[in-house]
């Protein structure tokens, strides 16, 4: 059997994932709300519920703490996977600065400090659930999108520094409540920039709720981390989704064509064209 930590597995790919690996592995799953415990416990006898709070460093250690302190005699980890995630949304004009701190602390900080926490006893991989927002060439969401590429640039040093392989995955738009979600979290920055953005956002909002069924099925996504897992040697980076190809082919492109074609394109869709 081998051992595997995931963070983030109350829903989306983070739970398809403990449902993948459960069955003959030991899984140390990572949640914030309480009602979850009961539901991922009867996944399989071999999840191992864990509470962590990414946004509070003291949760982080005593989450990482706990799960040395339950591995199995081996001691070791074979697969680190930070699934874990938010999404701070607003107008960069007035969007409120701490919100793009948390937004920071959620989606890199708490990654990088959870993991080097457990790095002693990893002898496998690390997989971040990255996005195709690290492309960095979508507005109103541009703290996430910047929150996602630093987590990136953060453990391809790791990995080069130290030769431990990480893996980034990058999905388009998944079927998952993240988006949904997004607008509960984000009200007050939506509602400063409805001045002057008034049309953006009504787009934004109706865009993130209609991807909670219209995305990608999070099953192709674990599926493709099934298979990552179990190559010996990975890419440093995979793209899933045919969103994901089209803002990775985009972004190779100078950054002046991005911003124009990135414009014409959010002007159509908010007019509907």
């Amino acid at each position: 059997m081998k051992t595997y930590v995931i963070t983030g597995t109350t829903s989306g790919i983070g739970n398809a994932l403990v449902k993948a690996f459960a069955d003959d592995n030991i899984v140390f799953a990572g949640y914030r709300n309480e009602d979850f415990v009961v539901s991922l416990k009867k996944i399989s006898p071999n999840v191992i519920p864990f509470y962590i709070d990414m946004s509070k460093k003291s949760s982080v250690r005593q989450a990482a703490a706990y799960i040395k302190s339950k591995l199995p005699e081996s001691g070791k980890i074979d697969t680190i996977i930070n699934a874990a995630g938010c999404v701070a949304a607003g107008a960069v004009e007035n969007i409120d600065v701490d919100d793009v701190r948390k937004q920071f602390e959620v989606n890199t900080f708490s990654h990088l400090d959870f993991t080097q926490r457990l790095l002693p006893a990893l002898e496998g991989k690390i997989i971040n659930i990255s996005s195709m927002s690290s492309f960095g060439i979508f507005p109103f969401v541009a703290p996430y999108c910047a929150s996602k590429r630093a987590l990136d640039i953060l453990f391809n040093s790791l990995y080069i520094e130290k030769g431990i392989k990480v893996v980034s995955v990058k999905p388009g738009v998944t079927a998952t409540a993240l988006w949904e979600k997004s607008i509960d979290l984000n009200k007050k920055s939506i509602e400063k920039a409805k001045d002057g953005y008034s049309a953006a956002m009504e787009y934004m909002l109706a865009n993130a709720r209609k991807n909670r069924t219209g995305g990608l099925d999070v099953r192709k996504v674990a599926d493709l981390i099934l298979k990552i897992d179990a190559c010996e040697n990975p890419k440093p980076s995979y793209t899933i989704g045919a969103d994901a190809k089209f803002a990775e082919i985009l972004s190779k492109l100078p950054q002046e064509w991005i911003n124009f074609i990135v414009k014409k394109g959010l002007q159509c869709k908010i007019n509907g064209k």
